[in-house]
């Protein structure tokens, strides 16, 4: 069967703007001292307030991404990628400017109908995965947007699909085995195609291959560029710290730095020795082989 709909492909849609990004800030405040002494407790409670900051986690970001596009994040911890992340998930609100996913306003429109849109591979969801579930319904649930089998009905059609991902990410043999007993490795591949089993427009992938062997990296990479490849294949958005986790297929990137867009645009023309070592405050030789970069310090 099938993995990808032919509606991702639309013609209308070629050239068209998945996601546009215009003057996006986003800002919280924290408490100054997660363990405060109790002079610090005595202080803030004579004051009848606790001490916080204002944390500027993105400031001034525009971004447009087309339609066909597989969009690479990178930065150092605390250049802004997760917050972008949370945002296009609909899991945060832009604290000023205008985002539009999938051709929907955030603010003017029931994100809870927008997510269902969206396919997401990320620690957050890793975690709430029930670790007794079976493989197969770890990722058969995200048909219906849940976590843990319960009364849900499944047609063939669910059952065919869900078989279908385990089998291109080269987990199908385990699919009756426990999710918590499987490795790293494995839950990425199966994570991903529980990301992928409602045939999202949008799927973001945060850090999806942290944590794994270099076979096992290099593994599902060349998985995910196989799909990827497909003209039907979502708009995907890849957030990760190194570069070498770049996937091949990957047709443009932005590099982040302290909550800004460093630098955007085609692949090749962002991923380049010059702009890496002025993102992560050291000199950097980048290379690239088969649509792959790589990086040392010189």
């Amino acid at each position: 069967m099938s993995l990808l709909s032919a509606s991702n492909a639309h013609p209308q849609k070629k050239g068209a703007t998945a996601v546009s990004i215009h003057d996006l800030s986003v800002i919280y405040k924290t408490t100054l001292d997660k363990r405060p002494t109790l002079r610090n407790r005595l202080l803030h409670a004579s004051r009848g307030k606790k001490q916080t900051r204002v944390v500027h986690a993105v400031s001034n970001l525009s971004l447009d991404i087309p339609y066909g596009s597989v969009l690479g994040v990178v930065g150092a911890n605390g250049a802004g990628k997760s917050t972008l992340l949370k945002l296009l998930s609909t899991e945060i609100f832009p604290t000023h400017g205008k985002v539009s996913l999938l051709g929907k306003t955030m603010g003017k429109v029931d994100v809870f109908e927008l997510r269902t849109r969206i396919g997401i591979c990320g620690s957050m969801k890793h975690e709430q995965i029930p670790v007794a579930e079976s493989v197969k319904d770890v990722v058969l649930t995200a048909a219906y947007a849940v976590l843990g089998r319960w009364n849900e009905a499944y047609d063939l059609w669910d059952e065919s699909r869900a078989s279908a991902l385990l089998t291109t990410f080269g987990v199908r043999e385990l699919a009756n085995r426990e999710y918590g007993t499987l490795s790293d490795g494995e839950r990425k591949r199966v994570q991903i195609a529980r990301a992928l089993m409602i045939d999202p427009e949008l799927l973001l992938l945060d850090e999806p291959t942290a944590g794994l062997d270099m076979g096992g990296r290099e593994d599902l990479l060349s998985r995910f560029a196989n799909f990827a490849s497909d003209e039907r294949a979502p708009v995907t958005v890849t957030v990760t710290h190194h570069i070498e986790e770049i996937p091949a297929g990957t047709t443009h990137a932005l590099l982040m730095k302290d909550g800004k867009v460093a630098v955007s645009g085609p692949v090749n023309q962002v991923i380049t020795s010059q702009h890496v070592s002025a993102v992560f405050g050291l000199q950097m030789e980048v290379s690239s082989s088969n649509d792959r970069f790589y990086a040392r310090a010189i």
